[in-house]
């Protein structure tokens, strides 16, 4: 696997997990935990940061084009 296919994988999970994010629906099996407000505010923080991240090394790589929001 090679550094674009792993940032495409990548980038995928993440906008997965930033949708669900958006949605208020905890990934897996943590729909039976409370979570809270302050943690859940640093998850979507550490998402975008994440997401970000990825977008830059995507756009350094220049072999495809960024993750649609």
């Amino acid at each position: 696997m090679g550094k674009d296919d792993f940032l495409r994988e990548l980038a995928v999970e993440v906008q997965a997990d930033i949708e669900l994010d958006r949605a208020g629906t905890p990934p897996g099996d943590e729909a039976d935990w409370v979570l809270d407000p302050y943690e859940a505010q640093a998850e979507t923080a550490d998402l975008n940061s994440l997401h970000s991240a990825i977008e830059a090394l995507e756009t350094d790589s220049g072999s495809y084009p960024p993750v649609d929001d």
